[in-house]
């Protein structure tokens, strides 16, 4: 038997998050294909039902106007702001916004918007009010932060107005609408001491939560492994979560064959030398991008979508869900025109529900705790077993990727009465007994 235990002098910054965001989960909301209307008044009758499910906090794609200039699609990509200060008619109003937020505060949820401060559409009136805060090619073209990215520009935060603007801007939100935090677009991308400075005056007004679209573990935003920072320091004032990019692609290549299921040891141990324990990474089988890029987590995943989408939840970290996941949603949703989620009747909210009331309810499953301990265990190749603990509170996940049923042998620390979280069955072990794990399957099961 192996133990992964936090390393408490694992860097010396300690991040501090607010007392709820220790058993929260995040759900992500593509509001243009979350419902017929698109709205956020549609969107705001799931509400209640998000929240039964065990949601925490609701991450709203952007809701700013987006550019019509060398706009992609018929509707454009979200992520090409034309006006910071906007809000996209397709979805509503500033006051129906504030609606939703109220709504979701008195359910208990907090909502962070998306937020795109590294570039905006061509037509935003910044281009010609302020030519100097873009960045040029030597030719004195404005250029994209990613070739493929054509239909926005990107930013050059050299410039302190620039700066001043953009902060203005996030604190106009918190102060109008109520939100709570944001979820800022390939954060590695914008300058970390413009981040640090601007949490500082966003706490000022309320303590944010601040999700970064990056990975020090990992390249994101389109960039190669020679193009990207793993040492922004982002985690160290400005945020409190990114995103776990390296375990999503890791999930995405064992699926494939391309790597054996022991590496998510390899990454565990990774992460605990890169970042101290209260650091909070963010894990998911599925995303706005990866959904209509890469696949549904049924294209990439197979029938180990739901087992995987078990350790997403139950490993270290804050589990994701997104639009549609709990809709068995198989489709990849188009990103720059119109097309709604089928939720045929929601046939995956049970297994969402009871995985995240879990999450939020355990003692030994809370975020960035760093008197929790992780306990490998033993186990035939194609499983991947483990034991959360934090004093007599336990969780045991079992996942076996093989077609056929394996028996786990259970340790002496498994000795005991147990609850299983999915069939209810209360289970008695002694020390040296095996559990059997159904084929592509998994057993999750709560000390009693």
């Amino acid at each position: 038997m192996s133990e992964l235990l936090s390393h408490p002098d694992a860097h010396l910054f300690q991040v501090r998050h607010p007392d709820w965001a220790a058993n929260a989960t995040i759900y992500e909301v593509n509001l243009r294909q979350f419902t017929p209307e698109g709205t956020f008044r549609a969107f705001e009758a799931h509400l209640p039902r998000l929240a039964s499910m065990g949601v925490s906090i609701v991450w709203l794609m952007p809701i700013h106007p987006i550019g019509e200039v060398e706009r992609k699609g018929t509707l454009g990509s979200q992520y090409a702001v034309r006006d910071y200060l906007g809000v996209n008619p397709e979805f509503g109003t500033l006051d129906e916004l504030r609606h939703l937020v109220q709504t979701a505060h008195h359910l208990g949820l907090r909502v962070l918007l998306d937020w795109v401060a590294n570039h905006t559409s061509w037509d935003n009136p910044l281009v010609q009010q302020h030519p100097e805060w873009y960045q040029h090619d030597a030719q004195g073209h404005l250029v994209p932060p990613v070739p493929d990215w054509t239909d926005v520009v990107a930013f050059d935060y050299a410039h302190p107005a620039l700066r001043r603007y953009m902060t203005d801007a996030l604190l106009y939100w918190v102060r109008e609408a109520g939100i709570d935090g944001y979820r800022c677009d390939v954060a590695g991308l914008v300058p970390t001491d413009f981040w640090d400075e601007a949490r500082r005056e966003l706490d000022a007004v309320k303590p944010l939560f601040m999700l970064a679209e990056w990975d020090e573990l990992y390249p994101s935003g389109g960039l190669t492994w020679e193009q990207f920072n793993s040492d922004t320091k982002l985690l160290e004032k400005a945020f409190n979560m990114t995103f776990g990019l390296r375990l999503h692609y890791l999930l995405d290549h064992i699926a494939e064959g391309k790597q054996p299921l022991a590496d998510i040891d390899e990454y565990l141990a990774a992460e605990r030398a890169k970042y101290p324990p209260s650091v909070y990474l963010m894990h998911f089988t599925s995303n706005h991008d990866v959904n209509s890029w890469d696949g549904t987590e049924y294209e990439r995943l197979g029938p180990l979508a739901l087992p995987f989408a078990v350790l997403t939840v139950l490993l270290p970290g804050m589990p994701l869900v997104y639009t549609g996941q709990e809709a068995a949603l198989n489709k990849r949703l188009a990103f720059f025109d119109k097309d709604p989620v089928d939720w045929q009747d929601y046939p995956l909210q049970d297994f969402y529900t009871r995985l995240l009331q879990l999450k939020r309810r355990h003692f030994a499953l809370r975020n960035g705790d760093p008197l929790s301990l992780f306990q490998r265990l033993p186990g035939p190749a194609d499983t991947y077993c483990f034991l959360r603990a934090k004093g007599l509170a336990a969780v045991l996940t079992a996942v076996n990727t093989s077609p056929e049923p394996r028996l786990l042998q259970l340790p002496a620390e498994a000795a005991g009465t147990w609850l299983d979280a999915f069939s209810g069955e209360q289970l008695i072990f002694r020390a040296g007994e095996e559990l059997v794990l159904p084929p592509q399957g998994w057993r999750v099961l709560e000390k009693q």
